[in-house]
């Protein structure tokens, strides 16, 4: 079918409708069924983003054991308001990220919580890949070539939100695991496996930003990236209760926070 002429190329446009491929969202996600609100599978290289409500829970399953998710996550009503890695780490006193841990903002409160998911494959160091790193690594790293940088693609899904690159703290990563050793160097696990989810569960509305590229310390000279399928529903946030609210005193204190502040905004 030419498209050398408008008619032509509309009517190539429409012959794709109803084509199905792997990586794509599927519109509306209740087709599925199971209650679903987001369901996408990411490619390698690839990013999304989507607004949830309070208690939605998000799952993400790298389905062949190359994928690396990087997650920034924002307060949907006021987005000066973003998760905090350093405050994360340091207010839980615990590094490496699994079930049972809040995601902090830079306000105290618990955006997201981690309902599944394994510590030792998750990374609260080093962040995401950058331009001048791929171009001196794989020889390119703009958002649309052959080997895209994670802060490029961070920068697209967050202008879907009307926020800039200035508005991009550090991020958290999941599926490729990193440990700091005695000697204080950080150590590359590599994949947690072809199979492997990871649940977030929103504490309040929160603006979600997701990519999947290559770790920055992946060793291996190709540009090694795989799909990430996401799945997200309608669950309850935490509440008086939950194991996690007696956790620890710095985790209640948290949640108590944002409990606060959604009161005081009548959305708890």
């Amino acid at each position: 079918m030419s498209t050398a002429t408008t008619a032509g190329a509309r009517e190539h446009a429409r012959a794709q409708g109803g084509t199905v491929v792997e990586c794509m969202p599927t519109v509306p996600a209740d087709r599925l069924g199971d209650g679903l609100v987001w369901a996408e599978t990411i490619p390698g290289g690839g990013y999304a983003s989507k607004r949830l409500a309070r208690g939605t829970t998000l799952r993400l399953t790298d389905l062949y054991g190359d994928a690396c998710v990087s997650v920034l996550l924002f307060n949907a009503d006021e987005p000066w308001e973003r998760l905090n890695v350093a405050d994360t780490v340091k207010v839980l006193w615990q590094a490496y990220v699994g079930e049972g841990h809040l995601l902090l903002s830079d306000q105290g409160r618990a955006l997201a919580s981690v309902t599944a998911g394994a510590l030792d494959r998750s990374d609260t160091f080093c962040g995401t890949s950058t331009l001048r790193a791929n171009v001196d690594r794989y020889g390119d790293g703009t958002p649309h070539g052959p080997t895209p940088a994670g802060r490029e693609l961070f920068t697209l899904a967050a202008a879907k939100h009307g926020l800039t690159r200035r508005d991009l703290p550090p991020s958290i990563s999941f599926f490729q695991g990193v440990r700091v050793d005695e000697d204080g160097r950080f150590r590359w696990l590599g994949s947690a496996g072809a199979g492997t989810s990871v649940e977030l569960r929103a504490e309040m509305p929160l603006i979600v930003l997701l990519v999947n590229v290559p770790h920055p310390l992946d060793p291996r000279p190709e540009y090694t990236s795989s799909a990430v399928q996401l799945r997200a529903w309608k669950s309850q946030p935490a509440a008086p209760g939950d194991p996690l609210w007696t956790r620890s005193p710095e985790g209640e204190r948290a949640l108590l926070n944002t409990a606060d502040y959604l009161t005081a905004r009548g959305m708890a």
